[in-house]
């Protein structure tokens, strides 16, 4: 017999205490465990109440090209900045 001890690898040695720990936080109920029941209950999708009300409209219109080069000089947002520039309108102009 050898007097030698094993190398410890302390990349197993964490894994080992991490899954310790785990296994008490189950035993204790503090783990979020998943049985292949509850999985099963899920629905796919978005959940629920994630889904707007008027969400926004997706469609195509032909601008001046120096309408969109103010807007995009502004950064980020500016397709959201148009949008509230024609509300603004709508609000001071009857629509035709």
């Amino acid at each position: 017999m050898s007097k030698i001890k094993p190398a410890v690898d302390s990349e197993m040695a964490e894994f080992e205490a991490a899954l310790l720990r785990s296994i008490d936080q189950t035993a204790r109920g503090e783990g979020r465990v998943t049985t292949p029941e509850q999985i099963m209950v899920r629905r796919a999708g978005r959940p629920a109440g994630t889904v707007k009300v008027a969400p926004k409209v997706s469609t195509t219109i032909r601008l001046s090209p120096d309408v969109v080069q103010a807007f995009r000089a502004a950064g980020d947002g500016w397709q959201t900045r148009i949008d509230a520039a024609l509300k603004d309108w709508l609000r001071t102009h009857s629509p035709v």
